[in-house]
């Protein structure tokens, strides 16, 4: 049947940042995330038996996407199947601009392309199963905090996220400042590689970020604002330190996020609590409790083209099916 289901983004709070397995998207250690209101992908999917060779149309154009043919092709081996696919997909964030395009995007995938065999997949083997096209959608499957478990099997069978739940998620704010929607210059796939060969800090950064997760789920279960943010702002500003430790040596900063960088910091020396995180771009992202997301807002507009205070989003899900 063909069916249409919609994923929102989700933005890191401990950050996922190398693969013990590339071809498994298997991480290296376990991440915690928030997913978002206000980035989403639509997408429309139909195996067709008939069909020669699979279509994508993203955004109304026809596209050859190398990403998403090898993820049809892992879909078609863990369904056993052999049809092709027929895809239309509305991606409602700026895609490889360091937004989590491809979370949203391999979520909806998953989740259209599962239910369009009428399977009845839970919620675990949806991360999993996202999880092969991009391992950040393995996050998105779930709305609100969510933690993506590394696992420690070699065939990935327990490497998938499971909902965390909190009192302060409701109470958060995302202040998502768009220094950029242009694509990056170097992916996050690649920047993950070049960083597990060549970065010296990157065994380091592996074992912190496992502590920095356990601290910062202490904090949301003692609701303590301070704590968390201070956490997710350390927590990413060590996996940037990577990038600038690889050979070479690179870096996802531009001259507009420094900026923005420093503006939070004003913002708490002023008063406001609020914290800042990047992901693999330029564009900056904000954490503050609600009752402050105006300010923060406010204050960030005066220094970048375009400002987006999000809350806790929802879950994949199918939205319409159609036989």
């Amino acid at each position: 049947m063909k069916v249409t289901a919609v994923a929102h983004t989700n933005i890191a709070l401990i950050k996922y940042w190398g693969k013990r397995d590339e071809k498994l998207i298997l991480p290296s250690n376990s991440s915690l995330s928030i997913t978002l209101d206000k980035f989403f992908t639509e997408t429309t999917f139909e195996w067709i038996d008939s069909q020669k060779k699979d279509l994508l149309i993203l955004n109304g154009e026809e596209r050859e996407d190398k990403k998403v043919q090898r993820y049809l092709n892992v879909l078609r081996h863990e369904f056993g199947i052999t049809s092709r696919a027929v895809i239309h997909s509305e991606n409602h964030v700026p895609t490889a601009a360091g937004l989590a395009s491809s979370a949203s995007a391999f979520a909806a995938l998953a989740t259209a392309a599962s239910a369009s065999l009428g399977r009845k997949d839970s919620k675990m083997a949806l991360s999993r199963l996202a999880r092969l096209g991009s391992g950040s959608a393995s996050r998105s499957i779930f709305g609100g905090l969510a933690i993506w478990q590394k696992g420690e099997n070699a065939d990935g069978s327990d490497s998938y996220a499971v909902p965390f739940e909190s009192d302060l998620t409701d109470q958060l704010a995302v202040v998502v400042a768009i220094v950029s929607d242009q694509p990056k210059k170097i992916s996050s796939r690649n920047g993950m590689k070049q960083t597990v060969l060549t970065s010296p800090f990157f065994a380091e950064w592996t074992r912190t970020a496992e502590l920095d997760l356990e601290a910062i789920k202490k904090a949301f279960a003692n609701s303590d604002f301070t704590q968390v943010g201070e956490i997710l702002e350390h927590n990413a500003m060590k996996m940037h330190a990577t990038t600038l430790s690889a050979n070479p040596p690179f870096t996802y900063f531009s001259q507009e996020s420094l900026l923005v960088m420093e503006a939070v910091r004003e913002l708490r020396a002023d008063g406001i609590e609020a914290y800042f995180t990047m992901d693999a771009g330029p564009n900056v992202k904000i954490v503050c409790l609600r009752q402050d997301e105006e300010k923060v807002a406010s204050r960030i507009d005066q220094l970048v083209g375009r400002v987006l205070i999000c809350h806790a989003g929802e879950g994949a899900k199918v939205i319409q099916n159609e036989n």
